[in-house]
C-alpha cells in the first residue's frame, strides 16, 4: 500500500533530479590568472593578447572559465617584488611572467604559486629551474635560448660586415644571464679572431654615453644584448646605433623593426603562446616541477635593407637569403 509519505517522498526526489546543478553545488569559480610583465601594455601587450588568445583557443572564456588580475613593472624592475605581493594576495592559481626576471621575482616570494614564464634566457642559471627536462620547483615555461644563440649573432654581424675587427656590445651588468651570455660570445669572438669590446649600461642616461665611449674607441658595429631594459629601450638604441653609424643586430625582431639593422632570435609571441599551453595543464592538475621547460624550435633572422642603406651597406646576397624576413 502506498502512503501519502511515500508520495511525498518520491517528489521531493523527482524534483532534487531536476534541479539545476547550481542549486545542488556551489558554481564551480573561475581560475584565477595573474599576469605579471616587467615591460608596460604598449611596448609588452602584445606577449599578453599572445597568451590570452592561446587561451581561448583551448576553450577558456574569460568570465566564465577564466579570469585575469595583470599587472606592468613598466621596465621599473625595483618594483617588481611589490607587484608580486599585490598578486599574490589576490591568491591566484597560477601566475604567468613575460620575462624571466619577472617570474624570478615571483619565485622568490613564493615556492608554492605554479609560476608560468614566456620567456627566461636562461632559467637554470638564475635558479628558476633545476634542469630543463626537470625543472623541480614551481616554475616552468620557455626558454629563449639566448646564452647559447649569442655567437650566432656575433657571426651575422661579421657577415654583414665583412671588414670588422671591433665589435662592441651594449650589455646590463644587472642582467644574471649576461656572465654567462658574455663568456660564451667572447669564446665565439676568440675563434673568429676579433676583439669584443663591452660597454654596461642600466639606464637610457648611461646607454647613450656608451654609443659616445664605442665611437671614441673606434668600435665598427654593435651586439645589444638581450634583456628587459634594452627591449623598452629598443628604438633610442636603434636610432643611435644608427646616429653613430654602427651597424646593430638584436635578439628579438622587435629591434630590427625600430630600426636596427638586423636581429637573430626566438617568436617572443610563440613563446607566450607556448606559455598558455602550460597554464591549461597546470590548472587541469598538472604540476609545473614536472613539466620539461620548452626551448625555441626556430630562431629568426630578420634584416632591414632601409637601415643598410642609410648606413651604406651593402648586404650580401647569401646573408640576404639565409634570412627568414627582409624589412624594406
Amino acid at each position: 500500500m502506498i502512503t501519502r509519505r511515500d508520495v511525498t517522498i518520491a517528489l521531493l526526489g523527482v524534483h532534487a533530479l531536476a534541479a539545476p546543478l547550481g542549486a545542488q553545488t556551489q558554481a564551480a569559480k573561475p581560475a584565477r590568472v595573474a599576469v605579471l610583465g616587467a615591460a608596460s601594455p604598449e611596448t609588452g601587450g602584445f606577449l599578453v593578447d599572445a597568451f590570452m588568445r592561446r587561451l581561448r583557443e583551448l576553450g577558456y572564456v574569460e568570465g566564465k572559465d577564466v579570469g585575469f588580475d595583470i599587472r606592468w613593472a613598466r621596465g621599473h624592475l625595483e618594483q617588481l617584488p611589490e607587484l608580486v605581493q599585490e598578486l599574490l594576495a589576490l591568491n591566484p592559481d597560477v601566475i604567468f611572467t613575460t620575462t624571466g626576471n619577472a617570474a624570478l621575482a615571483v619565485r622568490q616570494a613564493t615556492t608554492k604559486t605554479p609560476i608560468v614564464f614566456g620567456g627566461s634566457d636562461d632559467p637554470v642559471a638564475v635558479g628558476l629551474a633545476q634542469s630543463l627536462a626537470r625543472p623541480g620547483g614551481n616554475a616552468t615555461g620557455v626558454s629563449n635560448l639566448v646564452t647559447d644563440a649569442s655567437p650566432k649573432l656575433l657571426e651575422f654581424l661579421l657577415a654583414a660586415v665583412p671588414r670588422l675587427s671591433r665589435p662592441a656590445v651594449l650589455s646590463d651588468p644587472s642582467d644574471p644571464t649576461t656572465v654567462a651570455a658574455l663568456k660564451n660570445l667572447r669564446t665565439a669572438a676568440q675563434s673568429l679572431n676579433v676583439d669584443v669590446i663591452v660597454f654596461d649600461a642600466s639606464d637610457p642616461a648611461e646607454i647613450e654615453s656608451a654609443f659616445a665611449r664605442m665611437t671614441r674607441e673606434h668600435a665598427g658595429a654593435v651586439l645589444v644584448s638581450s634583456n628587459t631594459r634594452f627591449f623598452l629601450q629598443r628604438r633610442p638604441i636603434a636610432d643611435l646605433a644608427l646616429r653613430h653609424r654602427l651597424p646593430s643586430i638584436f635578439a628579438w625582431r622587435q629591434g630590427t623593426e625600430s630600426g636596427g639593422l638586423m636581429s637573430y632570435g626566438r617568436d617572443l609571441a610563440e613563446g607566450a603562446q607556448r606559455a598558455a599551453n602550460y597554464v591549461d595543464k597546470i590548472l587541469k592538475g598538472a604540476r609545473p616541477g614536472d613539466l620539461p621547460i620548452e626551448q625555441a624550435t626556430r630562431l629568426e633572422l630578420v634584416i632591414n635593407l632601409k637601415t643598410a642603406k642609410a648606413l651604406g651597406l651593402t648586404i650580401p646576397q647569401l646573408l640576404l637569403l639565409r634570412a627568414d624576413e627582409v624589412v624594406q
